[in-house]
């Protein structure tokens, strides 16, 4: 394992502690903690006579990376790392990958949005991209369980942080690039150079596996890399059905895949499973009875049944994946269609609006409430997703539980209710803290609170 931390939460007896320099905290200001925390060993930038073994040196960022490339960078040759990146379809396309690699016998490892997996979930993650001590650790410590296969979410800012530094890559994949993170990255451009850097880290017998379709795919091809989509693509989705039992679709006139998971969008995430087990070398015939027994992570298109109705609990929270969930609806028969969702705060505010209208324009109903709110106010988040709203079929209500509660009050039969934004979170962010709460958890109790009574 390594001993080696930078966040001195995580130090424990004989551990070394690194203080790296961040863009909102400075690993310096918790020198002192880490060495209650038991730390052997201290590496900074400036000496201040600590009662401990120190280790100065110029620029520990620097440091830490030549650190893990002589220790931990011979583990890389022998595994199979696969990295996917896109702002929507990067959890469902690297957790179908997961589940695939070890129905075929492939012993792989998960880390990503909806935690670290090895044969099962061993733990919740804090960020899609833990820190890049954290990230070795557990590729390291899958390789010495037996996993040699890791497929990971790369997420914009975990790239930019650093926390992929150093890991290189047999597979980059680009899903897609819509409107988000934009707070952060300011404009599209930036957003999309951020993600590019996955593809720069490949191995030098790596490939890139691209979403020739997106306005984006540009910036990722680079290097050796292939095409995939509905357009001229190497991978081309030549023939495609939907409906409410599931997906089916050929791959260039040849070879036909069914899914019982929903949604045109799904195909590419699908197309992107097929990509990379078919350059592992697995047969179509293995492919295509791995798929079918596929089903998408907890909180991403999630169905509950409620007597005649439907529930769907989704991660959507970006225009793009909200406009997928709508359209992956359409092949499903339902009476009213009701919608619970809100939106981010201290987040891009330029996509709030454009949510609300197309959620009041598709859906009979709409519950507004909060989602993550960190550190805005209720009121400003809600004053910008009603900017220019002239449709009166909606009601705000912030307390999100309330607000599944009254939809769910609602469904009459043959129903349809989409709860949008949380997914499998398990807590709603606030300034000062943590609220608990699972959109799943929460329609379940209402649903037994409603039949026990």
């Amino acid at each position: 394992m390594i001993n080696i931390k930078s966040d001195s939460r995580k130090v424990k007896e004989g551990d070394i502690f690194i203080a790296l320099r961040g863009i909102s905290s400075d690993g310096h200001d918790y020198i002192e903690k880490a060495i209650n925390n038991g730390a052997k060993k201290i590496i900074v930038e400036e000496d201040n006579d600590y009662d401990i073994d120190t280790l100065v040196v110029p620029n520990t960022r620097e440091y830490l990376n030549n650190y893990l490339k002589e220790h931990y960078a011979k583990y890389f040759d022998d595994m199979t790392i696969i990295g996917i990146t896109g702002t929507n379809g990067k959890t469902t396309t690297a957790f179908l990958t997961y589940e695939a690699l070890n129905h075929l016998g492939y012993k792989c490892a998960y880390i990503g949005t909806v935690g670290f997996y090895q044969d099962k979930k061993v733990c919740d993650l804090p960020n899609t991209c833990p820190d890049i001590c954290d990230m070795f650790e557990l590729i390291i410590d899958s390789y010495e369980k037996g996993y040699k296969y890791i497929v990971l979410e790369a997420s914009s800012q975990g790239i930019a942080y650093g926390r992929l530094e150093n890991i290189v890559f047999d597979y980059a994949v680009f899903t897609n690039l819509t409107m988000d993170h934009l707070d952060y990255h300011i404009t599209m451009e930036n957003y999309a150079l951020a993600k590019q850097q996955l593809f720069k880290q490949l191995k030098k017998d790596g490939l890139g596996i691209v979403n020739g379709d997106d306005n984006y795919s540009i910036y990722y091809k680079i290097g050796k890399y292939i095409t995939y989509g509905f357009n001229d693509n190497d991978y081309k989705i030549t023939d495609y059905k939907l409906d409410c039992s599931g997906i089916e679709f050929t791959i260039n006139n040849n070879y036909v895949i069914k899914s019982t998971l929903l949604g045109k969008y799904n195909i590419y995430n699908l197309l992107t499973v097929y990509i990379l087990l078919s350059k592992m070398g697995v047969s179509y015939e293995d492919i295509y009875n791995t798929i079918i027994k596929l089903e998408a992570p907890n909180g991403r298109m999630e169905i509950i049944k409620y007597n005649t109705n439907n529930i769907i609990i989704d991660y959507a929270h970006t225009p793009d994946a909200m406009e997928n969930i709508f359209n992956a609806i359409k092949d499903i028969d339902y009476n009213k269609l009701y919608v619970v969702f809100g939106c981010t705060g201290s987040r891009d505010r330029k996509k709030r609006p454009i949510m609300t209208n197309m959620s009041l324009s598709l859906a009979d109903f709409t519950f507004i409430t909060s989602d993550d709110l960190h550190e805005e106010p209720f009121e400003q988040i809600i004053e910008d997703m009603l900017q220019g709203v002239t449709k009166d079929n909606y009601i705000v209500i912030q307390d999100r539980s309330i607000a599944i509660k009254r939809a769910i009050d609602r469904l009459d039969s043959n129903d349809m209710l989409l709860i949008l934004g949380k997914g499998h979170e398990e807590f709603i962010i606030i300034k000062d803290g943590n609220i608990p709460h699972n959109d799943k958890k929460c329609v379940e109790e209402i649903i037994n609170e409603t039949v026990n009574n």
